[in-house]
């Protein structure tokens, strides 16, 4: 399911007051961090990674990377920052409602 530009720009607003919850480094994306990454999308649907300076991938490769893989969607890449929605299956969730 993808997301509608409204839906992006409500999304983008809410990751303003996010922080970032890990970060992608010399090591680029391992099968650990795809783990990681896909508990912390199940726990809280809106997650920023930031993406260090000694990271082999370019942060847009990084977003294009995560979104292939776990089937979430690209909010946003700015700077070195990447934001990433991906709607939770976890039961008595408060989901964020997209309009």
């Amino acid at each position: 399911m993808a997301i509608t530009t409204k839906q992006r720009a409500m999304l983008r607003g809410l990751a303003n007051a996010l922080d970032p919850v890990m970060q992608i480094g010399k090591e680029g994306l391992s099968e650990n961090s795809f783990d990681a990454i896909e508990a912390l999308l199940q726990a809280r649907e809106l997650i920023k990674i930031k993406v260090l300076k000694n990271c082999p991938l370019a942060p847009e490769q990084v977003c294009q990377e995560i979104c292939q893989k776990l089937s979430a969607q690209p909010v946003q890449v700015i700077g070195a920052m990447v934001v990433v929605y991906k709607f939770s299956t976890k039961k008595d969730f408060k989901h964020i409602e997209l309009i």
